[in-house]
């Protein structure tokens, strides 16, 4: 697709069973994680893959720009034109723009966040669902997990930090700006109300465990509906590794299952077998 400053690239995965092919797909435009810095579509490919067979839903993952060659807000840009694009398109590509959800892992599941409060802010763009896993939502990273579960734990909080500083530029301190905007840190957003129902993946030994604790309960004071599950034994990016980690396989077959459930609420009726 064209986007606001040149072409993104997305790959759309269909779900396997032959009896969805005659009808209008429901849809989840997929951000994948890296930190906004590294990942790419087939870092992503077996999840995007599972969320379609498992769900019944048609699942579109968007290669939006990395930084530091594509600083903050280029991959929010990208990844709210794709998803525009997306329902824009719905007809053409067999979808349903009415069942319509986004979702991410990590720095995924923070441009989601994004894309639901860009779209609930622009009224143009109907979004249904949002699936949040271990989202990142305030980059100040400031919260109790990210001194807990700093060392050791696969995503550390030198790492975390040097992320930061490729996509936003500077840090903190000498740069604070950035940190602060919305589209970076979605938790700082002025009002969560309004926005579409959310299912929230946190583990207990990762830096961004208690972020995204914070953002379901944000959601929910503001009157939306939002489910948190937290796999306590669990590191960040564990969704990734089901070849060795049978809850990772656990939390995809959740997610999936959501999706499905969310998707056929959207519509009034159920979907898939």
């Amino acid at each position: 697709m064209d986007g606001p400053n040149g072409a993104v690239t997305l790959r759309m995965y269909k779900p396997i069973r032959t009896e969805f092919a005659l009808n209008a797909l429901p849809v989840l435009v997929y951000f994948h994680g890296g930190g906004w810095v590294i990942g790419d579509l087939d870092t992503h490919d077996v999840l995007c893959r599972q969320l379609a067979n498992g769900s019944g839903c048609a699942v579109v993952a968007v290669d939006y720009r990395l930084g530091p060659e594509h600083p903050f807000p280029a991959a929010p840009i990208d990844c709210y034109a794709a998803t525009q694009w997306v329902s824009q398109n719905a007809a053409t590509l067999g979808l349903d723009a009415t069942r319509l959800g986004v979702g991410g892992d990590s720095a995924g599941g923070n441009l989601a966040a994004v894309v639901a409060l860009m779209a609930r802010d622009a009224g143009d763009l109907p979004i249904c669902h949002q699936l949040l896993i271990y989202p990142a939502t305030d980059l100040h990273y400031t919260s109790d997990s990210h001194t807990r579960n700093a060392q050791g734990y696969m995503l550390t909080s030198d790492t975390a930090a040097y992320f930061n500083a490729h996509y936003l530029g500077g840090n903190s301190k000498d740069r604070p700006e950035p940190y602060a905007d919305w589209r970076a840190s979605p938790l700082l957003a002025a009002s969560h109300a309004n926005l579409p129902p959310a299912l929230v993946i946190t583990a207990g030994y990762d830096v961004l465990r208690d972020e995204g604790v914070a953002y379901a309960q944000k959601l929910t004071e503001s009157g939306v509906q939002a489910n948190l599950i937290s796999f306590e034994r669990q590191i960040h990016g564990f969704i990734t590794m089901g070849r060795v980690l049978d809850e990772a396989n656990m939390a995809v077959r959740l997610c999936a299952s959501e999706l499905r459930a969310a998707m056929t609420v959207a519509s009034g009726v159920a979907f898939g077998a």
